[in-house]
Order: structure tokens, then sequence, then C-alpha cells
């Protein structure tokens, strides 16, 4: 009984030290959004911004919400989304490299906005760009699915499928620039870059349902989640349907990676980098590693979006250029970490 309880307090405390990192979290994000609503093209300074944020007081509170309020919004979240897909992806697959971009889901949504831009004609718009997006990148998905259940439902299947469909699509995506007129091809050449510029509150009220409405139900997944890492045959014993936790978790990871780059375009790297971050600070327990990793990447984007719009000013250097040079440092430094098991 003294055994048992040592281990209960033991993981009381752990638990405790894994909610206040959320808590800490939480908190930079909070300074961090502050900053990012004080800093822009504007002379608008903190103290004024703070004010227009609750007051009605002309041109400052157009600009705060209208402007640069939108764009912090979708930044935070993009990146939980983004974040939380690769965890999913991470823990389904059981690679410490699987993310949204290796599983090919990111190209085959950039080939859907490639397509749309291109063939769009008249109906040519920003919803047509992300609807098509959408669709594709869910397309991938279920592909994906499709092979792996032919071939069976193995972890290896889906990653070798997901490479072979990035590949495909980004072969596609390639050959309709090369037919595209120069306008066409610098719009493709923006939407790849990733941007916030054209955010909305429309476009904020479509990503956020589909993000949080999968969010619940991964965290319930978590505990199956924890036993996936163990073996399927350890999982199967313990009761986990495997094959449908990985086919839904596919799923529900593909559409919150499908709403947050649809609007936005492609940013890179989050999916990858956030899972990492959180896994050295709270393992690799779920119930906290989604959050954790939601929280990471939001702050990881927002910094990110925020550097792109003041680094340059008044040029915005696009944001998925500033994650990817945050992210390649981090890839190295995760394969060398990689061989001391953390993972």
């Amino acid at each position: 009984m003294e055994g048992n309880d040592d281990i209960c307090k033991k993981y009381k405390g752990l638990s405790g030290k894994k909610f206040s990192f959320i808590i800490l979290l939480l908190v930079v994000l909070f300074f961090i959004s502050l900053i990012a609503l004080s800093q822009g093209a504007s002379s608008l300074g903190f103290k004024d911004s703070f004010i227009a944020l609750f007051k009605h007081t002309g041109l400052a509170h157009a600009i705060i919400w209208k402007l640069r309020l939108p764009r912090i919004v979708m930044a935070m979240l993009v990146g939980c989304g983004l974040a939380i897909a690769g965890t999913i992806f991470q823990a389904i697959l059981k690679n410490p490299l699987a993310s949204p971009y290796t599983l090919g889901i990111a190209s085959s949504a950039g080939f859907g906005a490639v397509t749309a831009i291109i063939f769009g004609g008249s109906f040519h718009s920003e919803y047509l760009i992300a609807g098509t997006a959408f669709f594709f990148a869910l397309l991938s998905s279920f592909l994906i699915l499709g092979i792996a259940k032919f071939r069976g439902s193995s972890p290896e299947t889906m990653i070798l499928a997901g490479i072979a469909i990035m590949f495909f699509f980004s072969s596609l995506s390639s050959l309709f620039q090369y037919m595209g007129t120069l306008e066409k091809v610098h719009e493709i050449v923006f939407w790849f870059f990733g941007s916030l510029s054209k955010i909305g509150w429309k476009e904020i009220g479509i990503v956020s349902l589909m993000v949080f409405l999968t969010i619940p139900v991964l965290l319930r997944w978590s505990w199956d989640f924890n036993l996936l890492a163990a073996g399927d045959d350890s999982a199967k014993a313990l009761g986990v349907n495997v094959t449908k936790i990985r086919m839904f978790g596919i799923i529900f990871a593909s559409l919150i990676t499908a709403a947050s780059i649809s609007f936005t375009g492609v940013i890179g790297f989050i999916g990858l980098v956030a899972p990492h971050i959180a896994r050295m600070v709270v393992g690799g327990d779920h119930w906290f590693l989604v959050p954790a990793s939601g929280l990471i990447g939001t702050i990881l984007v927002l910094a990110a979006d925020t550097l792109g719009r003041t680094l340059w000013a008044p040029q915005v250097i696009p944001i998925g250029i500033v994650t990817s040079f945050i992210g390649v440092p981090f890839f190295f430094y995760l394969l060398i970490k990689r061989k001391r098991g953390y993972w």
C-alpha cells in the first residue's frame, strides 16, 4: 500500500509540473499577444492599441479590429491546429518525423490552391482557393487510408503512402505553374509562402469551428494514443481498437490541417517542431501533450508573424518563410537530440 501511495504522489507531482508548464505557456501567449497587438505599420503604440481594443476611438479602433486582431486570432488558430495535428500524426504513426507535410496533406492542399488559381477563371476567389485546398487535403488523407487498408493499416504503409502522395501532388503543382501566366504564378508563389494578410472574421469563424470541434475528441482519445506508443499488440491487449483509432486519428488531424492552411497557405514546420518541444517538457502523456503542443504552436506562429511584420517594416515577410527559418535549425537539433532517445 505504501508503494502505491508513493507512486500516486509521484504521479500527482509530475502532473502538477506539467499543468504548471501549460499555465506558463498561457502567460507567455498573453504577453506575446499584447506585443503583437501593438506592432504594425501605423503609429499606434501599446497604450493606444489597448484602449482601442475596448473603446471605439475611430481609426485606431478600425485598425485593431479589422487588421491586427483578426491576424492575431488566426495565427493562434493555425498554430494550435497544425501543432495538434502533428502531435496526432506522430502518435498514431509512432514516428517522430511524421507531420502534415511529410504525409503529403500540405502538398495536396497546395495542389488544390494551384488548380483554383490556374483554372478558376471568372469564379476565381479566395473562398474557391480555400475550398479547393481543403478538398484536396482531405482527399489525400483518404488516399492514405485507402492504401493502408489495402496493404494493411501499418504506420510504415501510411508514411510511405504519404511520401508518394507528397511527391505526386508537388509534381502536379509544378506542372500547373509552368502552364500559368506570370500573374497567376506570382499568386501561387505567394500562397505557398503563407500569409495572414487577407484574413477576416468570416475566415476565422470557419477555421475555429473545425479546430475546436475536433480537439475535444482527440483529448478523449489521449489514453488510446498513449497505449499505441507501447505497440499495436499491447494496445489491442488493453482493449484499444487500433485500426479505428488510427483511421479516425488520420481523419481528424487531416481536418484540422486542411482548415488551418486553406485560408493562409503553407506554414511549414509547426506540425513537426511544436510537438517535439512539448514532448521534451511534458513527456508522452497525450492528455498534457496535446494542449501543450497546441499552445507552443500558437506561440510560434504568433511570434513568427509578429517578427515578419516588424523586422523589415513596412515590408511584411510571409509567415511561411519565418517559420521555416525557425524550424530548420530545430530540425537539425532534433536529428542530434534523437540519438539520446528522448522520444
